[in-house]
């Protein structure tokens, strides 16, 4: 990620923070415009030409959006355009993020991370699924349609919506990758950090309390786990919190002094 995106996603942030009337309604129009922006060379050219001035991307947006659009939606889209990206693709990228940090704020008390964990745990254990899912040859409307079934009285509103969305445009990245991003950046809209732990067996909530408060002090931040079970582990435990991983288990133990007795 470039400099520019990394300054535009961070006023794009701003933006929806300081914006009133974000509900599930104007996270779905965000979702819908990242969506055209993304199936439309000559529209998402546009918007991401840095040679252009803003008010003329802006203006763009208000041809194309503004018409359909609730003026905030407009607004939010209206402050991503106006940003420098470092590439088209990167611009739609952080449409998308906004539209999922949208979603987040739409619905603060709704479950999110844990639902979008707990259903790439499903598509993980389903190769049929992941399949449907992430085929470029299926229709995306019915890999939406797909989910809004899966889902329907499993998953709030929010969970639904991001991941009917994110299956629609998938713009080559696998859907446990999608839902893994979209994990982090609810989390952080929210002010946490997803921790994803793997041991041989399940945690107790005593244990997983234990380890979110270690990892909170380390982190400086609050930390919540997801929790999956890895016989490869062993014993003990491996966590990834974004690129960082902490592997405390038997088997890598076991593996390092395999190495070192080679050595």
């Amino acid at each position: 990620m470039g400099s520019a995106t990394t300054q535009a996603l961070s006023a794009t942030t701003a933006a929806l923070s300081s914006a009133s009337g974000v509900d599930i309604d104007v996270a779905r129009e965000l979702f819908a415009a990242a969506r055209a922006v993304g199936d439309t060379a000559a529209l998402s050219g546009a918007l991401a030409d840095s040679a252009a001035a803003p008010a003329a991307r802006a203006k763009v947006v208000a041809d194309v959006f503004g018409p359909t659009l609730r003026p905030v939606s407009v607004s939010l889209l209206t402050t991503a355009v106006e940003q420098r990206w470092s590439s088209a693709s990167q611009m739609i990228d952080g449409l998308e993020e906004l539209a999922v940090r949208a979603t987040a704020v739409a619905d603060p008390s709704a479950p999110v991370e844990d639902e979008l964990f707990w259903f790439s745990r499903t598509i993980a254990e389903n190769a049929d699924l992941e399949l449907a899912l992430g085929s470029r040859l299926g229709d995306v409307s019915a890999k939406g349609a797909l989910v809004d079934t899966l889902l329907n009285g499993r998953a709030s509103e929010a969970a639904r919506l991001i991941v009917s969305s994110l299956v629609q445009q998938p713009r080559e990245r696998r859907v446990r990758q999608l839902l893994a991003d979209a994990m982090r950046v609810v989390a952080d809209q929210r002010g946490r950090t997803v921790a994803t732990v793997y041991s041989a067996a399940p945690l107790s909530e005593a244990q997983a309390q234990r380890l979110a408060a270690t990892l909170s002090t380390r982190y400086g931040t609050q930390v919540s786990i997801n929790s999956v079970v890895d016989p490869t582990v062993v014993g003990g435990v491996r966590v990834q919190i974004a690129n960082d991983v902490i592997d405390a288990s038997v088997s890598a133990r076991l593996a390092d002094l395999r190495h070192r007795l080679a050595g």
